[in-house]
């Protein structure tokens, strides 16, 4: 059982919420997602340095990448201010008082004016090399149930474009995403074990929710958690949209950072130092005649082998002082990014084709001793060495312990690096957007708009449509909230119903591979209306569901294709009068106790076609008629 608090684990939780405006942050554009483009074209972004003259680290770990950045839009979701054609037009106001009421409900202090910052990216998430960015309040607090988290900024910004695909030399993206509105909002740190890590991120996200005013789906919000235990430095890992994978990317990160800072301590045990890390030296001639087909294929493409001498690191490259955790995993993910498979390393080797004697000779090469270990990289010569170099830097790294840097989760709930963490150079004010005053009256109106506490509302629906709490915290929690609402009243289905259908079964129906997402809130709507209507049953929701999505089909094919043809209540009569006739000597051996029996009998004739309880109505009452004659 690991100690968290012995550890010292911290925790800082930014969450990054789509706004459910009708047009995009800068631009008249409405928000939606196609797979259909009618415009491409290619850009190649470049770093520039801030008003201090420094190139953001981050930013320049992405141009060494050399990528081509190829983008496709639709005309109907994005322009030419997402082209970087032309210059952004005012700010959506919507989505500034969205971001406005978020900072109310959290307590937090909004500033006077509203202005526009850029922050450098340029991994062609954006067409301009930058994100727009605006400080929309500081301070407050989030309130959950056993503790009060420090708010530290609210943020208004852009959202990136959609990562369509990631090639060897180029990148796809759609601009369909790019400039939607985004709340951001940053939790301090905070100390605990990754669960309740996890319930802070489910309360903040309820709270978004409970405004009414945050978009809903898969790949609208996305959480970057900031990761750091005692001695070590903090680490940023990007992107988790699942909520349930956050308690486990922060157990298995505070893991892997426990594990370096053992390697660390070995490291100083063994007098490691910075200078002892050698730079990268050309060993290509030692693998003339290798028999490594990875070496071999490097060379014959007129590729080198560069090697990297580490002084007191023997046996810390393989060490694993927990599962999967090992400092030449770490150096290995590092180099796929300049376009290498992986690395060699000395505590791995002989293998993989490479000998003793192709050992001893880079040994030599290198001048080590036997306390010292190598990486071995094979590639094109254009960029061997800044892989090598990076190299350089990781190991440098490790005698510090915890690297700082960026990294994403992978879906078990583990975290790759990304890139390094970037530094202050990279943020600088926008020159194409005046300020915006915040008035008392703006506020003052707002603050009608403050929602209940997300625990008010889920007794709300409790009361007022007789759920029990977990299907109202379930229904709360799905993005079917508002349609459920709308069914609930316009319809006469029961609220249990249209609740448990909204979640049970659509997550029943998702665990069976089935894509929900494609399901909108039109068609389940007009789901229920058929139900109110009396043209299908509860009973057939599930298989109608099924058939929409397994084969692509509108509701009324759907009904039609299950072959489910709801029954008249005289037919439904004549069913249950000859079922009782039929069965006459076990009514009267077992009396009201047949009832169960008789109804599994009739439901297999009409299940689909009429609700299970009105059959359920008619046999009770023919039983009781039975029994009396």
């Amino acid at each position: 059982m690991i100690d968290y608090r012995k550890m010292g684990l911290k925790v800082g939780l930014e969450i990054h919420q789509q706004l459910s405006t009708k047009h995009k942050l800068f631009c008249q554009c409405e928000r939606f997602q196609s797979d259909e483009f009618d415009t491409h074209f290619d850009r190649r972004l470049r770093p520039t340095q801030s008003e201090l003259g420094v190139i953001d680290p981050a930013a320049m770990f992405e141009f060494k990448k050399g990528k081509i950045i190829k983008y496709h839009a639709n005309r109907e979701s994005s322009c030419l201010v997402e082209a970087d054609e032309e210059p952004p037009h005012d700010l959506n106001m919507e989505a500034a008082e969205s971001a406005l009421i978020v900072a109310m409900a959290l307590k937090a202090s909004i500033v006077d004016e509203l202005h526009t910052m850029r922050k450098i990216v340029i991994d062609g998430s954006n067409t301009t090399g930058f994100q727009r960015t605006i400080i929309v309040a500081l301070g407050g607090f989030l309130k959950t149930k056993d503790r009060e988290t420090p708010v530290q900024t609210i943020c208004l910004e852009e959202d990136a474009a959609r990562l369509a695909a990631d090639h060897e030399n180029y990148r796809e993206y759609c601009l369909d995403r790019l400039c939607v509105p985004l709340v951001e909002i940053a939790l301090s740190p905070v100390e605990g074990p990754p669960e309740e890590i996890q319930d802070i991120a489910l309360s903040l996200g309820r709270l978004l929710r409970a405004t009414r005013r945050v978009a809903r789906g898969l790949g609208t919000i996305r959480q970057d958690i900031n990761v750091s235990i005692r001695g070590g430095r903090v680490v940023e890992v990007k992107g988790i949209q699942k909520l349930d994978l956050i308690s486990k990317v922060v157990e298995f990160e505070a893991t892997r950072q426990s594990g370096l800072m053992e390697i660390k301590s070995e490291l100083e045990k063994r007098g490691a130092k910075a200078e002892g890390v050698g730079l990268p030296l050309d060993v290509t001639k030692v693998f003339e005649e290798t028999e490594c087909e990875l070496v071999k294929k490097a060379i014959e493409r007129g590729g080198i082998v560069v090697a990297v001498r580490l002084k007191n690191f023997s046996g810390l490259l393989g060490y694993e002082p927990y599962p999967d955790i090992r400092l030449g995993r770490e150096m290995a993910e590092i180099v796929r990014f300049y376009g290498l498979g992986g690395i060699f390393h000395s505590d791995e080797l002989p293998g993989y084709g490479i000998t003793i004697k192709e050992m001893k000779s880079v040994k030599r090469s290198l001048e080590m001793s036997d306390v010292d270990a190598f990486v071995l990289l094979a590639g094109p010569k254009d960029s061997i060495f800044d892989a090598a170099m990076a190299i350089v830097e990781r190991a440098r790294d490790a005698i510090q312990g915890v690297p700082y840097e960026t990294r994403g989760p992978t879906p078990d709930g583990k975290t790759r690096f990304i890139r390094p963490r970037p530094g202050p150079a990279r943020m600088y004010p926008e020159t194409d957007i005046p300020p915006i005053p915040i008035t008392e009256e703006l506020l003052s109106r707002l603050k009608k708009e403050v929602p209940k506490p997300w625990e008010a509302q889920i007794e709300e629906y409790s009361s007022r449509y007789g759920l029990s709490r977990k299907l109202a915290l379930q229904v709360f929690d799905s993005e079917y909230s508002e349609l459920f609402e709308e069914m609930a009243l316009k319809t006469k289905v029961q609220p249990s119903l249209i609740a448990a259908t909204l979640t049970e079964t659509l997550v029943g129906l998702s665990r069976a591979g089935l894509r929900i997402d494609r399901l909108d809130g039109k068609d389940l709507g007009e789901l229920f209306i058929s139900l109110d209507k009396g043209r299908i049953s509860k009973e057939a929701i599930p298989q109608i569901l099924e058939v929409i999505l397994r084969e692509g089909v509108e509701l009324e094919d759907a009904i039609k294709k299950t072959g489910i043809v709801t029954i008249s209540e005289e037919e439904l009569f004549q069913i249950v009068e000859r079922i009782v006739k039929e069965n006459r000597n076990l009514i009267k051996e077992k009396g009201g106790r047949a009832f169960s029996i008789l109804m599994g009998r009739i439901m297999k004739i009409v299940r689909g076609s009429v609700d299970g309880a009105k059959v359920g109505l008619v046999l009770k009452k023919r039983i009781e008629n039975e029994m009396k004659e």
